[in-house]
């Protein structure tokens, strides 16, 4: 193979992998998003304080700590809902669902 076609394939393959590999950093950051979210809906059901749900969420975290500042902004979110809603819904999917359609 001669350096113009393996130069030309390398490039249709960034060319082609690009929008499947920001889709692929997307669908990552969403899930982590939505992890986040299940464990402040938990912590709702659990019947921790809205104050004190940063540390409690963040003690169980199983993803990357910069998505821990999303957890102040999730729980008001969560905490203004009826419990019902809060026992009924799967947020987390929700969340991911709106997340993957930005």
């Amino acid at each position: 193979m001669n350096k113009i076609t393996f130069a030309a394939l390398a490039a249709m393959s960034m060319a082609v992998s690009g929008p499947a590999l920001a889709a692929s950093k997307k669908e990552v950051s969403c899930t982590h998003q939505a992890a986040v979210v299940a464990a402040v809906q938990q912590a709702r059901l659990d019947r921790v304080k809205e104050r004190q749900v940063p540390a409690a969420v963040e003690a169980k975290a199983t993803w990357p700590k910069d998505y821990n500042t999303a957890i102040p902004l999730v729980t008001p979110w969560v905490y203004q809902m009826k419990m019902r809603d809060v026992k009924k819904n799967d947020l987390a999917a929700a969340w991911k669902e709106m997340c993957l359609a930005q």
